[in-house]
């Protein structure tokens, strides 16, 4: 026979589930030291930084076409 389970238990159950979920996820994400904030930025901006430095500049030559 199937198990009898009380709704009202079982959305509370779930609540709790999700809330706890949340937390963790905001623990990880503002949890950090104020280093680590500025370790994790200075870390974005050098992988930035070495994109940009790879990315070829089209923009020149699409002028000098439309401009033929």
């Amino acid at each position: 026979m199937a198990e009898i389970i009380n709704l009202r238990m079982a959305r509370k159950h779930k609540a709790r589930a999700d809330k706890e979920a949340q937390a963790e996820q905001n623990r990880i994400a503002f949890g950090r030291t104020k280093a680590e904030k500025q370790q994790t930025a200075a870390e974005k901006a050098l992988a930035q930084k070495r994109i940009d430095g790879h990315r070829r500049d089209d923009t020149d030559a699409h002028k000098k076409t439309t401009e033929d």
